[in-house]
């Protein structure tokens, strides 16, 4: 579904990725750790097309399509969701206005009809349920006001509606309480976990795993894939830390 080969990229002259190789089936969840400045939100970035972040080298093909080819709507309506370390603010604009025009954008761009008011709303409100967020939020400008963990319930909502064929998740348990992250990673499995579909989850820790299951576990290390194993690497990782695994990768 998503295979990246020899990936180097670059922002302001500065090389980040440096020959990342990595392929992410349908139907699997692939978990990407790794140590501060290792990458991996470069990664994601270069992924969704974020401005500013260049590739020097390499190829990344989406469902047997060039992904670098693409402008981010266009990655997007094919299917690829990006959620932020940081979700942004959109002073002005509510939720429901923001998703609506959203989702139609996307069906606009693959030949679908749009969805009425009436049809938005009752979607909205299946997906908002499904995370524990009440309706009430989403009226209110994206994101502003929100604590750090009902940004991150607000952003799956947003990749519920959208129903994309693949997500790409930056650190989304970055700032989530204990509650919240059982809620947020219930939310991913319900919406994302399917046969036709893919999820490159970037974390830091091993306590989202917990919630979603990773078929693999990949480590990140200035700018490489260095180490690629099942879910007990990321135990691993927790109990003995990054520098094990890597002096072990690097041996």
């Amino acid at each position: 579904m998503l295979t990246i080969e020899n990936l180097h990229a670059e922002i302001d002259g500065k090389p980040i990725l440096k020959g990342l190789t990595l392929t992410v089936n349908a139907g699997e969840v692939h978990a990407i750790m790794g140590p501060n400045g290792s990458g991996k939100s470069t990664l994601a970035y270069v992924l969704g097309g974020r401005p500013g972040y260049e590739v020097t080298q390499g190829s990344v093909s989406f469902r047997g399509k060039d992904l670098l080819d693409m402008e981010p709507h266009e990655r997007a309506a094919a299917g690829l969701f990006l959620g932020f370390q940081y979700p942004v603010e959109i002073p002005g604009v509510s939720n429901v206005q923001f998703l609506r025009e959203a989702l139609n954008a996307q069906r606009k761009a693959r030949g679908e009809e749009p969805l009425s008011g009436g049809e938005f709303l009752k979607l909205a409100k299946e997906k908002a349920a499904l995370l524990g967020l009440d309706m009430e939020m989403l009226k209110r400008n994206v994101n502003v006001g929100f604590s750090g963990g009902e940004k991150k319930r607000a952003e799956m909502v947003q990749m519920g509606i959208l129903d994309p064929a693949f997500a790409v998740l930056d650190e989304t348990d970055s700032g989530l309480d204990i509650d919240a992250l059982r809620v947020v990673g219930e939310g991913i499995n319900a919406i994302m976990l399917s046969p036709e579909k893919g999820v490159l989850l970037i974390t830091h820790y091993q306590r989202l795993l917990d919630y979603v299951k990773p078929d693999k576990v990949s480590v990140l290390a200035a700018g490489r894939i260095v180490r690629t194993g099942g879910p007990e690497l990321a135990l691993r990782l927790e109990s003995e830390g990054y520098d094990a695994v890597m002096a072990e990768a690097a041996a």
